[in-house]
């Protein structure tokens, strides 16, 4: 089951700000291959999945956002009813605790990709195959 690399940032909240983020990334031809942002009291948050991390990291970087660094768990999903239903109950049977979770394109056909933030790696690892 494969890992990646997730990037955390705080960003201001007025208008326009997501779209600086991403002209950045976008600038330096990074694709994204998730994304999700939301307001935590008066201050955007962005978790991303990019195709370069690194690169993404830099970028972000350079643009006044300094950016975290997680490793979360990524499960190809199929893109039907109940297949989230089956890997979360997978986790929890072995009592790993899902912090957060985001959906991005797969690039195929009837798939979707969950990144997963978790308690224990490891143990996700293990029980989602």
């Amino acid at each position: 089951m494969p890992r990646a690399k997730e990037l955390k940032i705080r960003i201001e909240n007025h208008p326009g700000v997501l779209g600086e983020v991403a002209a950045a990334l976008a600038k330096k031809k990074l694709n994204l291959r998730a994304a999700h942002a939301w307001l935590e009291g008066s201050a955007g948050c962005v978790r991303l999945v990019a195709e370069k991390p690194a690169v993404a990291r830099k970028a972000l970087v350079a643009g006044g956002w300094p950016a975290e660094e997680h490793e979360v768990l990524e499960v190809t999903l199929a893109d039907k009813p109940g297949a989230l239903a089956e890997l979360t109950a997978k986790l929890g049977r072995a009592g790993v605790n899902i912090e957060h979770l985001y959906v991005g394109s797969a690039g195929a056909a009837r798939q979707v990709k969950a990144f997963v933030g978790v308690s224990d790696l490891a143990a996700a690892l293990k029980a989602a195959r």
